[in-house]
């Protein structure tokens, strides 16, 4: 399915109304209920909120993991209302990077693998050259051929920080980055990220539950009982 080209004026994300119910009839839970919320390009964002709150299924919603139960969404010049699983699968492609608490590597591929894979099924032609780049970007390039059993935790974030931003998505999701890892590797890992990010232009959104992360972002939106309750630049 094709999709719009974003152009340079419309935001990375606008949604309106956005709603997401998990099960049906007696047994249905409202887990968004009416989110608005449009995000310029290039913006930082962090999402803030206790367990439950909604932050990981807005995530989820916003890069194409989930299909919104209502509502209007598009997401870097897609329309993703109007897409069923597969098309969004195929949307998310180079629009969106996504980095996980869990690293989420693949256990029988090298690190190069790792970020050249995404982008293979994509069909990119330079796939090979383009993840070299980005692993010795984040400081691994000595490590291709590494597994990530044989990396630390941190080494394996950048992995995972390579892979979503190798392909140049517009969106970069970051879904608790830091979760897994000690204190000072966590910082190191961040600052990473949003020097990545800044490189390449893209819109970050972080779901994180430490303010001091969230400071960092141009913006902080706290979710509670799946609605915005604030909305603030962060001081």
């Amino acid at each position: 399915m094709t999709t719009p080209q974003q152009s340079k004026t419309s935001p990375a994300i606008a949604a309106d109304a956005l709603t997401l119910t998990l099960g049906q009839g007696a047994s249905a839970v409202e887990i968004l209920r009416g989110i608005d919320l449009t995000v310029p390009q290039g913006q930082t964002l962090a999402l803030l909120g206790p367990s439950g709150s909604g932050k990981s299924s807005l995530m989820a919603v916003l890069s194409g993991l989930e299909r919104a139960s209502g509502g209007r969404l598009e997401v870097a010049g897609a329309d993703f209302s109007r897409m069923d699983e597969d098309a969004l699968a195929a949307a998310r492609r180079g629009r969106i990077g996504v980095v996980l608490q869990a690293f989420h590597l693949l256990p029988t591929m090298t690190a190069l693998e790792n970020v050249m894979t995404p982008m293979e099924l994509a069909g990119m032609a330079d796939a090979r050259p383009r993840a070299e780049a980005e692993l010795a970007a984040v400081g691994l390039g000595h490590r291709l051929d590494h597994y990530p059993a044989q990396l630390s935790g941190g080494e394996q974030q950048r992995v995972a920080i390579a892979r979503a931003l190798a392909p140049r998505p517009a969106l970069v999701f970051a879904d608790e980055p830091t979760g897994n890892l000690d204190a000072a590797t966590g910082s190191g890992i961040m600052d990473l990220l949003f020097a990545r990010r800044a490189e390449a232009g893209a819109t970050l959104v972080i779901i994180t539950h430490d303010p001091a992360l969230a400071e960092r972002c141009e913006r902080v939106i706290t979710l509670a009982d799946g609605r915005i309750a604030s909305d603030s630049a962060a001081r």
